[in-house]
């Protein structure tokens, strides 16, 4: 592979260790790599997710983020922490601030709440060579904010975020590096599953093409990828190679909105006539964040997943002639979609409603048989109510129903406690 074509950046890819857990421990003036402490989601329910696990607690007890709070030892120096959604964003908002002291604003892609790149060309005559300025973030995030990092250094996005997840986790100082001409000793003999971008179900496609480590992705020819897979299968070829032309710089702009959603994962399984308030509530939301935006849209999509034990669900959409971002009118679509296509019995554990094929919300057209523009007033006057008083300020009836999901919603961040 001819690398000289391809163009060059100094990216790091950062991320906070059990960074949940960190912030935690901070607070409670622990340390956060000897500390036994977990964060739950809510503690009040045994089957709650252990959203993250201190570095100490993860080794001496192999509890995991996919565990339980039910699954967590009977141990005297087990901290148990709820989460705080909240607290952390801001952490997460400060560690970005500081990290801006060094580039600019365009120069920093946030990927999560506790991971992010940065392009730092051209600092090398202020700060040092990529690894040297790799070190001194790394010292700033330890002693601003008590947490632990791992940084990995690439000539793009991929390369940085791949190493840092093979190598920089197990280096003793937590960097790691992997420029063009390292990919063949680096990265070539880790399996594919392990690869950054290749999902479960990619991973058995491969398997089922005789590819299970990077190189042999790399060296399955380009033509056969895309005959199989199309662009995903192009990229995957490229990726293998250690290429990546996607732009270093450049998150902090605002993107063209695609479609305004929302979606739950109910805290009990509802029955079929449940759950028109939940779907009322849903495209309140949704139809707000489309108000705010003066959007409308012409395509409403509905997604019901059924309970565990009833398996399946469904996913249908439907258009109409005049774009919309009236709750009502994105409701009765949805409640439309779910009586044609519900099995009728089983119960629903996940749905989900997305208001799309989106354009601007220049005026609404007037007939004599319906009171669109008095709909559009009041829902107006709502948003500028809750806009000014808070999201609970004024609500319909109907969220306050045993069915309803907005009062316990509206204390969430992410799905979880603020």
């Amino acid at each position: 592979m001819d690398y000289s074509v391809y163009p060059r950046h100094d990216v790091l890819c950062i991320d906070m260790r059990s960074f949940y857990a960190s912030v935690e421990c901070t607070r409670r003036g622990l340390d956060p790599q000897t500390a036994l402490l977990a964060v739950v989601g809510d503690p009040n329910r045994s089957g709650s997710i252990v959203l993250a696990a201190s570095p100490a607690l993860k080794k001496k007890h192999g509890i995991s983020n996919v565990s339980r709070f039910f699954e967590l030892p009977d141990d005297p120096q087990l901290v148990i922490a709820q989460a705080h959604m909240g607290d952390y964003l801001k952490v997460s908002a400060e560690i970005t601030k500081m990290i801006m002291n060094y580039v600019p604003p365009e120069a920093v892609h946030v990927y999560s709440v506790d991971e992010l790149w940065v392009t730092i060309d051209g600092l090398e005559k202020l700060y040092g060579l990529p690894r040297e300025i790799a070190q001194m973030i790394q010292d700033n995030i330890r002693d601003q904010f008590g947490i632990e990092c791992v940084i990995g250094i690439g000539d793009n996005k991929f390369l940085a975020k791949v190493v840092m997840d093979i190598h920089s986790k197990k280096a003793k100082d937590g960097i790691a590096e992997c420029r063009y001409e390292h990919v063949k000793s680096l990265l070539w003999p880790i399996p594919i599953e392990d690869i950054w971008g290749i999902g479960s179900r990619m991973m058995r496609n491969l398997n089922r093409l005789g590819i299970t480590t990077l190189g042999q992705l790399a060296q399955y020819p380009l033509k056969y990828m895309k005959k199989h897979y199309g662009v995903m299968g192009e990229q995957l070829h490229w990726h293998a190679w250690g290429i990546d032309l996607s732009p270093v710089i450049g998150n902090f702009t605002k993107a063209d909105q695609k479609g305004y959603g929302h979606g739950i994962t109910l805290l009990r399984d509802y029955a079929g006539d449940e759950l028109s308030t939940v779907l009322l509530d849903l495209c309140e939301e949704a139809c707000r964040r489309a108000r705010r935006d003066s959007r409308a849209g012409r395509t409403v999509h509905l997604s019901v997943a059924y309970a565990s034990e009833y398996g399946g669900g469904f996913s249908r959409s439907m258009s109409i002639d005049q774009p919309t971002n009236i709750t009502m009118d994105m409701y009765q679509i949805c409640m439309r979609l779910f009586r044609t296509f519900y099995d009728g019995e089983s119960q629903i554990r996940r749905t989900s409603v997305t208001l799309t094929n989106l354009e601007e919300d220049i005026a609404t057209q007037l007939t004599l048989f319906d009171d669109r523009p008095k709909q559009k007033d009041i829902g107006k006057v709502m948003d500028e109510i809750r806009d000014k008083y808070g999201s609970m300020a004024i609500l319909r009836a109907s969220s306050f129903t045993e069915s309803g999901i907005t009062p316990d919603r509206s204390k969430k961040i992410g799905g979880h406690y603020a």
